[in-house]
């Protein structure tokens, strides 16, 4: 077989398709919703809704290639790069996008720098994880040095949905709570660069075992959530977010319980830490 053709694992990389057209898609509904937002504001509001549902959607595809790929043993180059491609769509054009068109807009100059900032930052953590990657420095897989694209993206799409939902629901403005927006994004900006780690949940897989009050647990969370989708998933990224701040002082202990950290079991039977 040619060298020089890489393997295109089959499901992995329909996820990773899944994730782009997530994000193409919501980037259709935020111009689509800029076009009428002073004409039809009730459309426009709906088409922004949709944008975010979207944007999650593309964070839901984004764990699953990667999941997929681990499964089958079928992580490959092409699959990191199809997936960065993917990511700076997804969780860098998008969410510049959206609160460019929300917010910034009304600054033009100073709008844009701050919406390209983030959109930078984005693909240069993702262009040096890549070279990372290639280069065989990313050996610890349960771990990101830096607060992850998906998870800003996340965040941004979530409080901002939050905002239309619980400030615009009548006005279609969430007046000037939308200020929140800007600064939130040049900090994540910034965090993508931090040498504070988070969890990847990488180590989470078919076989990871919980006791039976711990999964009850996880289901109630998981329930819970989708009763109050309109808050929740902003609460959990928040919470994400801010336990990259407290990692370091907790315990071994609980940040295994935490981020359900798996050993391999050695010889004589003890856990080895990965």
């Amino acid at each position: 077989m040619n060298e020089h053709h890489p393997k295109i694992y089959l499901l992995p990389n329909l996820m990773t398709a899944g994730n782009l057209f997530c994000g193409f898609t919501a980037t259709l509904k935020i111009v689509q919703g800029a076009l009428i937002q002073w004409s039809s504001p009730d459309e426009a509001a709906t088409l922004f809704h949709a944008a975010v549902w979207f944007i999650l959607g593309a964070c839901i595809f984004d764990v699953l290639d990667g999941r997929l790929a681990r499964l089958g043993g079928q992580d490959s180059a092409f699959g990191r790069e199809f997936d960065s491609l993917a990511d700076i769509v997804s969780f860098g054009v998008a969410p510049a996008l959206m609160v460019y068109r929300i917010v910034l807009i009304n600054f033009p100059r100073v709008g844009w720098i701050v919406a390209f900032v983030y959109l930078v930052c984005g693909a240069l953590r993702l262009a040096r994880f890549n070279t990372m990657a290639a280069n065989g420095g990313e050996r610890d897989k349960t771990e990101f040095t830096g607060f992850p694209i998906p998870a800003a993206a996340g965040l941004i799409a979530s409080i901002t949905f939050f905002m239309l939902w619980w400030f615009g629901e009548k006005e279609h403005d969430i007046g000037r709570w939308k200020w929140v927006l800007p600064p939130l994004m040049l900090f994540l900006s910034v965090m993508m660069f931090t040498r504070l780690r988070y969890p990847s949940f990488k180590a989470i897989t078919w076989r990871t075992t919980r006791s039976l009050p711990r999964f009850a647990a996880i289901i109630l969370i998981l329930f819970f959530t989708a009763l109050n989708y309109e808050w929740m998933p902003a609460v959990l990224f928040l919470a994400y977010l801010l336990y990259g701040f407290l990692r370091p002082w907790v315990s071994k202990r609980w940040r295994r319980e935490i981020e359900e950290e798996i050993g391999e079991e050695g010889e004589n039977g003890e856990a080895i830490e990965l």
